[in-house]
């Protein structure tokens, strides 16, 4: 076995766990709500969002793959070094924010990992500028969005339950919820193992494995939502605390019409290829239904926190990439 297979082995496997630290991480955006609302226990949320995040792939075309395979940084561009410093950029970055339980964006640190990388490589004409503003640019559209249709959601169901008695709302909705949860966790893995697909098919590409056209292979689209499905099993509880309970306290009414408007946004960004944050979109979601209740119903301190953690994530994790692509090159 020569080097290069060696080298390309090792790092779809380093992607793969990427994508696990993915679901492990952004466990807390599929289970939250489900968990704060004591829908199910934490071991049956993580169960349940783990089997429709695998089961995504069955729903959703390979629009984000395209997107993140070939166009936040020229292809051309695209070799072993590069893949290294960006997986090292966002796996980094992902530990580090589980760590502090800050839910930063994975979608993000893996865009700021290969934009770090590349630029080293080769400056800043490697960076494909149309796909990163669009990524940049859904920021701060996927949480406003999912705010948005939070707040128009909640305000329809809480208007149609009105005259409902409290205990009713709450046995409804616990059901409900099963419904949402899952619809939930389908847009994420629906958006977010792609995003490692388009990583793993830009190296195999970049590598002549895929032939003269650029394709995401079955057993890549396999791999990728079963590590995603494994990382949510592993659920990241730190993470979940603050999603959950610290933003803004959640019935299951609440929390139906928070994953329901974030799996609204989820899906049309997955149908024109969009890789958005799942974080950005269902916090948005959480503080637009925890509004209804008024102002003082949302911690916007906490809420403050997390969007300081979204702006620094794409500079600290080209940082991190920038760094581990040049000892890289040094060292091998």
């Amino acid at each position: 076995m020569d080097s290069t297979l060696i080298a390309i082995i090792f790092l779809v496997v380093l992607a793969l766990f990427f994508d696990f630290l993915n679901g492990f991480h952004d466990a807390a955006n599929s289970i939250a709500t489900i968990v704060a609302t004591r829908v199910l226990s934490p071991k049956y949320a993580v169960m349940w969002a783990a089997f429709f995040n695998f089961i995504a792939f069955a729903f959703f075309g390979l629009h984000v793959a395209n997107t993140l395979g070939k166009n936040i940084i020229d292809i051309t561009q695209v070799d072993s070094y590069v893949i290294f410093g960006a997986l090292m950029g966002a796996c980094s970055w992902n530990i580090i924010t589980w760590y502090f339980g800050i839910p930063s964006s994975s979608s993000h640190a893996l865009v700021g990992g290969l934009i770090g990388s590349a630029v080293v490589k080769a400056g800043t004409s490697a960076l494909m500028m149309s796909g990163i503003l669009k990524t940049v640019a859904f920021i701060v559209i996927s949480p406003v969005v999912g705010m948005l249709l939070g707040v128009l959601l909640g305000t329809l169901v809480y208007n149609l339950f009105a005259k409902q008695t409290p205990l009713k709302v709450d046995h409804w909705f616990r059901k409900g919820q099963l419904l949402s949860a899952a619809a939930y966790s389908l847009g994420h893995g629906g958006n977010d193992a792609q995003k490692t697909m388009g990583i793993i098919a830009s190296l195999l590409f970049s590598a002549g494995y895929l032939g003269p056209e650029f394709h995401v292979p079955l057993w890549v689209v396999l791999s990728c939502h079963a590590a995603i499905a494994i990382g949510t099993m592993s659920g990241g509880w730190r993470i979940v605390k603050t999603m959950g309970n610290k933003l803004s306290k959640l019935r299951p009414v609440d929390g139906f019409c928070a994953e329901g408007a974030a799996s609204m946004v989820l899906f049309g960004a997955s149908a024109i290829g969009v890789p958005i944050s799942t974080t950005h979109t269902i916090t948005g979601a959480i503080v637009g239904v925890g509004s209804l209740k008024g102002t003082r119903a949302v911690k916007w301190g906490v809420a403050g926190n997390i969007v300081w953690a979204w702006i620094i994530t794409i500079p600290a994790a080209a940082a991190i990439s920038a760094g581990s692509y040049w000892l890289a090159v040094k060292l091998f």
